[in-house]
């Protein structure tokens, strides 16, 4: 792919020699010598090591996050499927999930090689915190193993983010666009857990950028998008939606000869995308059972009317389909959502524009904001807008419509395509887009650094920061109960021997760290005199007695800025 550069706009696609007279390929003129030369010597190496540093920073960020937090809530149960894919070959935890994503956290599990008890019986969950906490095993260590795989497939992610923008920007939005992925505190934060979201948004993300390629290579990069695409769809049921998106970009990216050759080049483009998705899907299953088994351990609820009869038609494994049927049933149920200070039940179709709003860095919404409407308005952009807005556009407005207001990690490809669509900006006026670019992107690194090490409850200037997210929201945006080994570390450090009531949200066992702890809510308030700890999820929907034991209480000091201590 070559970078062309007209009427101040720069933009990617493959650009044809010129002719010359006689036929053939003009000859290169010779290197001209001085400074523009020394420059580009020292760009060889020195785009690497840039790239580099942003992907090094971003491990290390990830690295610390994955080290210092317990598990998350949703954690213990991936890992357990994990172990049990491992152990038992079989599709039984968890099936609302395909398994691809759990394979990949497998890859860690395998190395920590826990104790495992596969006749226990209970609940996903209830194996999870048995295998975490009941087996002899050290969740620290097992945390760590299970966390590394997604965090190295987030780095690797981010080499597609370098390569879909520098294809469509150049080589400066390329590092630009990995800048502003690299510092993204939404992507660090789940990129650094047990967890499905990201390994789906890259995925996709991977499809749209094979896609993209395709339009200069479509015999082997369609079919490589088809997989990519399978490998989301794989990971995460929410990514259906992209499949017919994805379809259609490979419709664009093909051309052919007359009328007909176009249609007929068109349809084998879409169908071997959906092919090749369904087959990675189907392999995925094999890996775990090749006899593809299954045998839940939880009912699977039945669905009815139009839902039920796609879902049978659909050419999926069994287990994928009981899978989608576990999640149409979630979508039946009535959850708490919390925003901007209001608790609710339902849920709000502007609820993660919101949430994004909150959670998305300030330089990453302006840049992400301008490249959207240069991709549309610029004519030599034009062919890019498809392939970096239709995705995220398609899946955010798919997630809208969910009955679960739980967090921006259900839409955490917005910030992935963001980074994309954002270099677009230094493809028109370059000289003069320069410097405005550069200090966007220092300013989401000057706000993802203050964050650290503290990612899940980021929130940017505009809204307060991390201190004040639990204000404004509650779950996986803020306490996912990611910080219960940094409120042990508090207790015994400045509370020694002291007596504690705890109210905590999340998958932890707090005796496990040390923490001894009563839950307030089981006695009288009069009774209740000391350090009071709460999740801050938990006090977002405090309701009677936690209310009022909260509203009679004087706060102290607070824990990861997910969970607040009270003194009463």
């Amino acid at each position: 792919m070559t970078v062309r550069e007209e009427d101040g706009v720069r933009t990617g696609g493959a650009e044809p020699a010129p002719e010359v007279p006689g036929g053939g390929v003009p000859r290169a003129e010779p290197a001209r010598p001085g400074r523009l030369a020394g420059l580009s010597r020292h760009r060889r190496w020195l785009v690497p090591l840039l790239a580099g540093l942003l992907l090094a920073q971003m491990a290390a960020a990830m690295v610390t996050a994955a080290a210092q937090q317990t598990p998350t809530i949703d954690e213990p149960v991936y890992v357990a499927t994990a172990t049990d894919y491992l152990r038992e070959h079989r599709v039984r935890y968890n099936p609302e999930h395909p398994p691809l994503g759990k394979l990949l956290i497998a890859a860690g599990v395998a190395v920590a090689n826990p104790d495992y008890d596969p006749a226990y019986s209970g609940t996903q969950g209830e194996v999870g915190r048995h295998l975490l906490y009941e087996s002899g095993n050290d969740p620290w260590r097992l945390m760590w193993w299970a966390r590394l795989p997604v965090i190295a497939l987030t780095l690797l992610f981010g080499a597609v983010v370098f390569a879909f923008a520098r294809d469509v920007a150049g080589t400066g939005g390329g590092l630009a666009a990995l800048a502003l992925y690299a510092f993204s505190p939404d992507v660090i934060a789940h990129g650094s857990l047990a967890t499905l979201d990201v390994p789906a948004a890259g995925f996709v993300l991977t499809s749209a950028w094979l896609v993209w390629r395709a339009r200069d290579r479509p015999r082997l990069c369609v079919p490589l998008s088809g997989v990519a695409l399978g490998a989301a769809v794989a990971t995460k049921m929410s990514a259906l939606p992209a499949v017919p998106v994805v379809m259609l970009l490979a419709v664009l990216s093909v051309r052919g000869a007359g009328r007909l050759g176009r249609v007929r080049r068109a349809a084998a483009a879409a169908a071997v995308v959906a092919v090749a998705a369904v087959a990675v899907v189907w392999v995925s299953y094999l890996l775990v059972d090749p006899r593809l088994r299954f045998d839940p351990a939880e009912p699977v609820p039945a669905v009815h009317g139009l839902r039920g009869r796609v879902t049978d038609l659909l050419p999926l494994p069994p287990a994928y389909r009981a899978g989608m049927r576990v999640q149409f049933g979630f979508e039946n149920q009535h959850w708490q959502g919390f925003l901007f200070g209001h608790l609710y039940t339902g849920s709000r179709w502007y609820y993660l524009p919101a949430a994004l709003l909150v959670k998305t860095p300030l330089g990453l919404l302006a840049l992400g904001a301008a490249g959207a409407v240069l991709a549309v308005a610029v004519r030599r952009l034009r062919p890019a807008a498809p392939y970096l807005l239709l995705p995220p556009a398609v899946l955010l407005a798919a997630a809208m419509t969910g009955a679960r207001d739980l967090g921006t990690r259900y839409a955490v490809f917005v910030p992935v395509f963001l980074a994309v669509t954002g270099a677009c900006v230094l493809t028109v006026r370059r000289h003069r887009t320069e410097v405005p670019v550069g200090l966007l992107v220092l300013l989401v690194a000057v706000s993802s650094l203050r964050t650290f090490p503290y990612y899940l409850p980021y929130a940017n200037e505009a809204f307060g920061g991390p201190a004040h997210t639990h204000r404004l929201l509650h779950d996986s945006n803020v306490d996912w109960g990611q910080d219960l080994g940094r409120l042990a570390d508090r207790l015994r450090q400045r509370y020694p021997g002291e007596r504690v009531w705890l109210v905590y949200k999340g998958s932890g066992v707090p005796s496990y760290y040390g923490i001894d702890a009563a839950d307030p809510r089981g006695v009288a308030p009069e009774r209740v005199h000391g350090l009071l700890a709460v999740s801050d999820s938990a006090a977002a929907k405090a309701r009677g007695a936690l209310a009022e034991l909260i509203g009679s209480s004087r706060p102290v000091g607070e824990v990861g800025h997910s969970v607040t201590l009270y003194r009463r």
